[in-house]
């Protein structure tokens, strides 16, 4: 099973797992997070991120979701990745993050794929209800 950490702004990561675990049913294993706020130094944010790495890695390695690319939590991230092993999607959102865990019993590979894919195809301009109760028609 592939491990998933979430490294995040603020609450981010932690409300991500709450609303999967709903989604799931249940608080899936091998899930992470780590939030950072205005005030955590990265230096010493990093040491902790790599243990969890570590600690999430039962052998088939590892996906890191981050929110916003080249913001400080996607940078702590950035540093975490290692090709084949630990690799890292940015732009984590509910539909990805659901994705990767419905694919995590697949290769890294593939749930990295399936993230991308869930974040992406997750994201849609909606079409209006049959029965619309704002206009009630």
């Amino acid at each position: 099973m592939v491990g998933i950490l979430i490294v995040a702004h603020g609450t981010l990561g932690e409300s991500l797992i709450h609303c999967a675990s709903h989604v799931m049913g249940t608080r899936p294993p091998q899930l992470m997070q780590i939030g950072v706020t205005v005030h955590d130094d990265p230096a010493q944010i990093l040491p902790q991120a790599l243990r969890l790495v570590k600690q999430l890695d039962h052998g088939n390695g590892v996906l890191v979701l981050t929110d916003v690319y080249g913001a400080t939590p996607g940078n702590i991230a950035a540093r975490l990745l290692i090709p084949n092993r630990v690799e890292g999607v940015a732009g984590v959102n509910l539909p990805m993050l659901v994705r990767a865990l419905t694919y995590r019993n697949e290769p890294l590979k593939t749930v990295v794929a399936k993230a991308m894919s869930g974040g992406v195809e997750g994201v849609f301009r909606m079409p209006p209800a049959i029965e619309n109760a704002a206009t009630g028609s």
